[in-house]
């Protein structure tokens, strides 16, 4: 090797063989022995060895170094890939082929593409997540409590997981808007309500949770659970406030409408309370009128029912009265005769003395008048029967003095017309006898059912009724006989002389005005009644 170098011509560099023979000739120069130079030789060879190892030791550990690398960087090529979900890369280089640097430099861009991959499917996954914490914050009523970062599992990152967390976003999205709905149709139902009842809206929809009033944006207001279930208390005891309200308004209107109609106060003053006599027979949805139910309207109407009690008390004998003629109205109108003088009496020593509550006073008044009507409308049948009976027995009387009349046919003015009714009364006097016959049973029904007399003006009508079927039964005798005499005079061709004629005729006369007389005491009877 020496020989080698020695023989290369010298450039101006230094060499190992020039180094070499540069050694030599100090060596010559100095008289080294042979032995001292092979022993400086081989020294100077172990050197060379020594370095040679220590270059050969540091390109193994760079190789090592190098192979540890591609061994990591395909490890996090092939994590990244798991973590991302890919299972096919464009791009992704072939297992062994080329040198360790060489893959080295191909496995690069990739794994810089899928870490960019990464950092983007990261943040959106983030984005999710944190839009997902949010919304159970805002569920769950945490929503001004700040929340850690989303923690996002880097060890799954595939679509799939980002599908599924868009999914839940999106359900809680809905929930959300759902919540949201509700809360602003709670809102819209308080607003009417406190309208209605004349309360503070604001303070109210506020001291349920302040992100409610209407300043504030829609998208943060409150959707929790614990502001649902308020909303809906609020809402249930508002409605109930309502209802509550109504009922004490429609009493306190009612009971306005029984003094107004007690006292006959006037129409103009009656209009001003029209606020509250509109809703006497509202239901609770039905009122929706801002300010119909505040607490200063009904108020108000209490005073004015509490004034008018007391001006009704002053005005008790005179109020008591009235319902008295109505009273007797309705007994008049049933024909039931009842000591009206003993009654006032009554209600005067009653009001003086101040024993008894004018309100007691006029309920029973009320409660008399409700049993007259009632009592009345159970006789109207019956009554009905006797005006037409009476009105028949009128025609008949009227019949009999027409027949009686000699100058009936005679042309006068107005005897065609008194003809007519002739006719009609002949037919109605035919029916007389069903109508009483009718008439009794109807009446003896009555009795039985009631337990008591049925009176026409203090008269018993079963006792008229007879009495007037005996006197009819009498008529109905003489005429027969009557028409017996006739016609035994006409058969037996008798002859009279005028004084025995004048004699019959004036006797005739005499049983005609008799006759004519009853008739007239009967007439006058039911005129007397119908006049009571």
């Amino acid at each position: 090797m020496a020989v080698t170098d020695a023989q290369n011509p010298l450039l101006g560099e230094t060499t190992c063989g020039s180094l070499l023979q540069k050694l030599q000739e100090i060596w010559d120069e100095v008289g080294e022995s042979d032995e001292e130079r092979d022993k400086m030789l081989l020294q100077i060879e172990q050197e060379c060895l020594d370095v040679y190892k220590r270059k050969v030791e540091q390109a193994a550990n760079s190789r090592a170094q190098l192979l540890q690398a591609l061994s990591d960087a395909k490890i996090e090529l092939c994590t990244l890939v798991a973590a991302l979900g890919e299972k096919s890369l464009v791009g992704m280089p072939e297992t062994g082929s080329g040198t360790i640097k060489e893959q080295l430099t191909a496995i690069a861009p990739v794994l810089k593409q899928l870490w960019k991959q990464k950092e983007e499917r990261v943040k959106e996954c983030s984005d999710v997540q944190s839009q997902i914490q949010m919304i159970c914050a805002e569920i769950a009523g945490n929503s001004h409590e700040r929340t850690a970062a989303a923690a996002v599992d880097e060890s799954d990152l595939s679509l799939k997981r980002l599908d599924e967390y868009q999914v839940k976003l999106q359900e809680l999205q809905k929930e959300k808007s759902d919540r949201l709905h509700k809360v602003l149709e709670f809102v819209s139902t308080i607003h009417d309500l406190c309208g209605v009842l004349g309360m503070d809206f604001i303070g109210t929809i506020t001291e349920v949770h302040p992100s409610l009033d209407d300043s504030t944006g829609v998208q943060s207001k409150s959707i929790s659970n614990g502001t649902l279930s308020r909303l809906a208390k609020t809402v249930s005891a508002l409605y109930e406030d309502k209802k509550q309200r109504l009922h004490k308004l429609q009493e306190l209107a009612t009971q306005l409408i029984e003094l107004w109609n007690l006292m006959d106060t006037p129409e103009e003053e009656r209009r001003l309370f029209d606020h509250v006599t509109c809703n006497i027979s509202a239901s609770v949805d039905e009122v929706t009128t801002p300010g119909a139910l505040a607490l200063d309207l009904v108020e108000q109407a209490e005073v004015e029912v509490e004034r008018l009690d007391q001006l009704k008390s002053s005005r008790m004998k005179e109020i008591a009265f009235k319902k008295q003629d109505e009273l007797k109205e309705i007994f008049a109108h049933a024909h039931i005769e009842i000591d009206l003088e003993a009654a006032r009496e009554k209600i005067m020593a009653l009001i003086d003395s101040g024993n008894v509550e004018p309100a007691e006073l006029i309920a029973d008044m009320d409660h008399q008048i409700a049993r007259a009507k009632e009592e009345a409308l159970s006789r109207k049948e019956i009554l009905d029967r006797v005006e037409k009976w009476m009105s028949a027995c009128e025609e008949e009387s009227w019949l009999e003095d027409y027949n009686r009349d000699d100058n009936r046919y005679n042309a006068s003015r107005g005897a065609h017309l008194n003809l007519k009714r002739a006719e009609k009364a002949r037919i109605l006097v035919n029916k007389i006898p069903g109508m009483v016959d009718n008439l009794v049973a109807k009446t003896r029904a009555w009795e039985e059912d009631r337990g008591i007399s049925f009176t026409y003006d203090g008269v018993p009508l079963l006792a008229m009724l007879e009495e007037y079927a005996l006197l009819r039964q009498d008529r109905e005798e003489e005429k027969r006989r009557l028409r017996v005499r006739i016609q035994f005079i006409i058969s037996s061709n008798y002859i009279i002389s005028s004084m025995e004629l004048d004699l019959y005729r004036k006797k005739m006369e005499l049983k005609r005005v008799f006759g004519q007389y009853s008739l007239i005491l009967h007439s006058v009877f039911l005129t007397f009644l119908l006049d009571v």
